[in-house]
């Protein structure tokens, strides 16, 4: 199966739920709204044969964040399974009933960016101190001076 077949089969089953499109060579890049990761992650760890989870990459656009999900097959076609989450609630599904690897990556996103993993066994900070406050690595987070003496 190449990069055409899984593009029309994914048009298909969730027709425009999902956008899909292939940017080059074994590259295919989706969109989709976060109540579809589950199912969509379903089909492509099942019906695709999308067996690789390799990371997650947490984005923070001015009207939204993004998680983008990177996903490959033994043929070395790679999926960027981007997924669309509210500011005023950064809340998705955990992957990692589908995909073990996305553990700690699903705690790095939390622990950074503030976006919650509905369902992950764990859901705790992984760099900083449980006692930290905000995520750094959002727009919005302030730098406070810190107090050394």
């Amino acid at each position: 199966m190449n990069e055409e077949d899984i593009v029309k089969r994914l048009k298909e089953k969730f027709g425009d739920r999902i956008e899909a499109k292939i940017k080059r060579k074994k590259r295919i890049f989706i969109m989709i709204d976060r109540e579809d990761l589950i199912e969509v992650s379903n089909y492509l760890f099942k019906e695709l044969d999308f067996k690789f989870f390799s990371t997650i990459t947490a984005v923070d656009f001015p009207d939204r964040f993004e998680c983008i999900y990177h996903i490959s097959r033994h043929d070395g076609i790679l999926i960027l399974l981007k997924v669309r989450i509210p500011k005023n609630d950064p809340r998705v599904k955990s992957i990692v009933t589908i995909w073990p690897g996305a553990n700690w990556h699903e705690r790095e996103a939390y622990d950074l960016m503030g976006i919650i993993f509905e369902g992950h066994p764990d859901l705790r900070r992984i760099f900083l101190p449980e006692d930290f406050k905000g995520h750094p690595l959002r727009k919005d987070f302030k730098l406070q001076e810190a107090k050394w003496f």
